[in-house]
């Protein structure tokens, strides 16, 4: 994730009067992503002035009639991320609309085997969206979602948890055997793998680590840099 290049030192009150290009920049990748006062925090502005550049920002004609292709995608990355008066906001388009069109990609459910750049970016959109939400999204029913997502020791992140009032069953504390089995297994061991060995998801197994210092292998570290390589290359080819 981008961040503000504050130099020195952070200033201690928050930014006033003309916005930068690059504040503005940051401001069109995080605005619908992140809440405003996550985004004030990191550009060291109101909220009240990052809701006013906002609604300049994205301010453009309302739009109406078939949805493009790219218009699709751009819900799909919002979807779940936004309040009904954001997505309006950025895709230009009336809250009718878009409920309506979230509920025709809701009809479309495919099958079969997950893609890599599927398993991809459900890891990286589960903790913070709903299951209902990922369905649309992946285009599969929610128990397609869920079912992958225990295949893959996902879980939802602690702020959604807190956000949505969601019941969540606690792990149970971290035993002796069970962190000398991290130390031990953590450098060279895929993170799937251990969370499968320990009854627990990735998020928790990467938490615990770091909590401990841990790191992985140069040598295990190279090879996750050949695999990411090596999937970025059968991406441009496809």
């Amino acid at each position: 994730m981008r961040r503000v290049n504050w130099g020195e030192e952070r200033p201690d009150k928050p930014r006033r009067g003309r916005w930068t290009q690059a504040e503005i920049s940051l401001l069109r990748d995080w605005y619908g992503l992140r809440d405003v006062r996550s985004i004030a925090r990191e550009l060291n502005r109101t909220p009240a002035s990052v809701r006013k550049m906002a609604e300049q920002v994205f301010q453009s004609a309302t739009r109406t009639g078939p949805w493009t292709s790219q218009e699709v995608q751009k819900l799909k990355k919002y979807l779940g991320a936004s309040t009904d008066e954001v997505l309006a906001r950025i895709l230009s388009r009336p809250p009718g609309e878009i409920q309506k069109q979230i509920l025709e990609l809701g009809r479309i459910q495919q099958t079969g085997r997950w893609s890599r750049e599927e398993t991809r970016r459900l890891k990286r959109l589960y903790g913070s969206r709903k299951d209902e939400h990922l369905a649309v999204i992946f285009g599969r029913n929610v128990q397609a979602i869920r079912r992958q997502a225990e295949n893959l020791r996902l879980a939802k992140d602690k702020a959604f948890l807190k956000k949505y009032g969601t019941s969540s069953t606690r792990m149970p504390r971290w035993t002796k055997e069970e962190l000398e089995q991290l130390e031990h297994l953590y450098p060279t061991t895929p993170n799937l793998e251990i969370a499968e060995k320990l009854q627990r998801s990735v998020k928790s197994v990467v938490s615990k680590a770091h909590h401990m210092g841990l790191k992985k292998d140069r040598e295990r570290l190279q090879e996750m840099g050949r695999q990411n390589v090596s999937l970025r290359y059968r991406k441009q080819e496809e």
